[in-house]
């Protein structure tokens, strides 16, 4: 072989050669034009569906589509990961119809490309949307049908609906019906359910997963399964566990909750020098314990008054009765609180909803607004999350207000547990933190665009979350799935999949994440639905991919970071 021996031996000729050998080594995806892809797309889409390309234009988006750029920004809820230089996928699908969803799965897979699924967008770290590796999007925004029956007390609901259309759907037939799910109305119900959904109804009900009666996903041989054909197993993951691991998400029927026909909302504020110290430190003795009608959500955030910066504590409240009612139960038990009837506000479930979305006015505002997704709107922000199992000291209260003063603008989010949540038992559902005192969001937001900025605000969420260290749960220290942190974990699906899942999974998981990972080796064996923090299958299964070696790094704006491979060649 002296051809290859000198090609060996020749500086330049080495170097050409190596690279040469590094481009047969990628993945047909990389090195494909984005233009024959989404040629090669249209054909497999069309010839899936039984539709004429004419009629599927609308339905999938390269990125010299026209509507690309719109379609793409339209749900993407953090500002960080809308970017010039925030990687885009090369084909947008957005389906209208079951078989939709069952070509785009399909395709997707016969191409070799990362299919990322996107519901609402409310995904913190942006992982339904970006990817390091060559990707689409399946966005789910237009499959939004929420069909709600009272007679039967339950509803099927779209995995691309959003919760306050699934709210005003139900205000629509009832006035004394709901449904236990999150405050912020633009969140899609398919990550929220999947990933275990919550809301300010959790005492007395439960998580939004404690009333899911049926659902439909699409697997990854493109099958459309409800309940009865996917089997137990595969239902209760996608009751929790996340749904984007297993397949798509299409739906869920859902059974409705009874609500009086008036209840209270109230938002008391004190500030860290005329007793918010007090007041948090009781907070945790009653709000976990009280009556299950009451759920008292508590916001701990730096602020400047009176050109002194201090702590202001806000409890903000609903209490599922009349406000005579839970004004004499916390005179009783929570008297730090000061609570006045003139504090709270009476109106139905509904207009409670509009409140707690920051509509102060609620019984004023025309319940429409609940239809309006905000499309293209976001503010930069960062989320982390905790679990608290014993109450904190009174002076770890102190020295936390301390802390966040010095760093300046992080704040603190508390949602007490307690109630039915303390009574389902923890492997009911994926969701394992049931039994915990009370949940933590470390929370930033910021209007400026500039890396700079960005990660000082990152360093300030990370140093208010080690400084919790001593005060939060251990081994693991669990975190809640719907509050998606990267720093806790990435995985690179290489042949460390396993153990790099396992950090993150044990957090989100607990005691369940054994039971996810032998679910997800059995439904999807060769790992085609996977993200940055997915559940992995068992080592070794059969037709796991293995990407080429490399270090699994999250992409960041503020560091421009993207995946560091590491290409081995041997040359023989």
């Amino acid at each position: 072989m002296p051809f290859l021996h000198k090609m060996l031996t020749t500086p330049l000729c080495f170097f050409v050669f190596f690279f040469f050998l590094l481009f047969l080594s990628l993945p047909l995806s990389s090195i494909s034009q984005p233009t024959s892809v989404h040629n090669s797309f249209l054909k497999c889409f069309s010839e899936k569906t039984k539709s004429p390309q004419s009629q599927i234009t609308d339905n999938v988006f390269s990125q010299s589509s026209p509507a690309f750029s719109s379609v793409l920004r339209a749900y993407i809820r953090n500002a960080r990961f809308n970017t010039s230089s925030t990687p885009k996928p090369t084909i947008i699908v957005t389906p209208r119809s079951e078989s939709h969803v069952s070509a785009a799965v399909i395709c997707s897979k016969s191409l070799n490309f990362l299919l990322k699924i996107r519901s609402g967008g409310h995904d913190y770290d942006g992982l339904s949307y970006i990817s390091d590796k060559p990707f689409f999007i399946l966005d789910m925004s237009n499959i939004r049908d929420v069909s709600v029956d009272i007679a039967a007390n339950s509803a099927w609901i779209s995995a691309g609906a959003t919760l306050g259309e699934v709210y005003y759907r139900i205000w629509e037939k009832s006035r004394t019906h709901g449904f236990p799910a999150g405050v912020c109305p633009t969140v899609g119900v398919g990550g929220h359910l999947s990933g275990g959904g919550y809301g300010n109804m959790l005492r007395k009900f439960g998580l939004s997963v404690d009333h899911v009666e049926d659902a439909k996903i699409v697997d990854v041989n493109g099958r459309v399964l409800d309940r009865k054909a996917m089997g137990e197993d595969l239902f209760w993951a996608i009751t929790g566990g996340g749904g984007g691991s297993y397949g798509v998400v299409l739906g869920y029927k859902v059974k409705l909750v009874p609500v009086p026909s008036i209840v209270t909302v109230f938002r008391v504020e004190q500030y860290m020098n005329s007793g918010a110290v007090d007041m948090v430190s009781k907070w945790q003795s009653v709000a976990p314990k009280t009556d299950r009608n009451l759920f008292m959500r508590m916001l701990i955030q730096p602020v400047t008054r009176n050109k002194v910066k201090t702590v202001r504590a806000s409890v903000v409240a609903l209490f599922l009765g009349r406000a005579d009612e839970v004004v004499t139960l916390l005179r009783k038990e929570f008297p730090e609180l000061s609570l006045k009837k003139e504090n709270c506000t009476e109106m139905t479930w509904f207009q409670s909803a509009l409140w707690w979305d920051n509509r102060l006015n609620a019984t004023q505002v025309d319940p429409k607004v609940f239809l309006d997704r905000n499309l293209d709107t976001s503010s930069f922000g960062k989320r982390k999350s905790d679990y608290v199992e014993t109450a904190m000291p009174k002076k770890g209260i102190e020295s936390l207000f301390k802390k966040m003063i010095e760093l300046g603008k992080i704040g603190l989010v508390f949602n007490p547990y307690g109630g039915k949540m303390a009574e389902v038992p923890v492997s009911a559902t994926p969701f394992p933190h049931r039994n915990k005192l009370f949940k933590i969001q470390y929370s930033v937001n910021w209007k400026e665009n500039s890396p700079a900025i960005e990660k000082g605000y990152l360093n300030e969420a990370r140093a208010l979350y080690s400084f919790m260290t001593g005060f939060v749960s251990k081994n693991p220290r669990s975190a809640y799935l719907n509050y998606r942190d990267v720093d806790i974990g990435v995985n690179d699906h290489g042949k460390n999949s396993y153990k790099e899942g396992e950090v993150y999974g044990r957090k989100y998981f607990g005691v369940n994440f054994d039971r996810l990972v032998k679910i997800k080796t059995a439904v999807d064996p060769g790992n085609f639905f996977r993200n940055e923090q997915s559940i992995p299958t068992l080592p070794n299964a059969k037709g796991t991919l293995l990407p080429e070696p490399g270090t699994a790094r999250r992409w960041s704006r503020a560091g421009r970071a993207t995946l560091a491979a590491t290409v081995v060649l041997h040359v023989f």
